[in-house]
């Protein structure tokens, strides 16, 4: 477990940083609208990684043609997280909106390992996982209700 607490610190920032960008995204898609709010988060995101990816030399960037073609959908699908993050919580508002969005990947999670595909281990549902997304499921329910 001692190992394991920088990660666990990491995932935690992680998590804090999309509740703030979701704020902060249906901030911006009340004032200006879901494509202007999404334009200006990847534009600003595109640019610091831009700069960081030129300040270390462009990485091992030349090495994306081994990166199986469903990976590199990943940017197109950024762009229905993010949109969806900032259109759903100015209308549902933050709580309701991230407990949906959490809800969903748990779920979407769990059916991808338990078939073992696009490149995940194969971690089959046992009962506990299963009553565990149930518990979850009612969670959501309660939150948004």
């Amino acid at each position: 477990m001692g190992t394991s607490i920088p990660l666990i610190l990491i995932a935690a920032v992680g998590g804090i940083a999309v509740t703030l960008q979701a704020q902060f995204m249906a901030l911006m898609d009340k004032q200006i609208g879901t494509l202007e709010s999404v334009f200006i988060t990847y534009g600003g995101g595109g640019l610091l990684i831009g700069l960081a990816m030129l300040l270390s030399r462009g990485g091992n960037l030349a090495a994306w043609q081994g990166v199986p073609w469903y990976a590199l959908s990943a940017g197109a699908l950024g762009l229905v997280i993010v949109g969806t993050i900032g259109y759903g919580t100015a209308r549902l508002g933050l709580v309701s909106a991230m407990t949906i969005i959490i809800a969903s990947q748990f779920i979407s999670s769990a059916v991808i390992d338990h078939f073992g595909v696009l490149g995940a281990d194969l971690k089959p549902l046992d009962l506990y996982r299963l009553s565990g997304i149930g518990l979850m499921l009612l969670g959501t329910w309660l939150v948004v209700r």
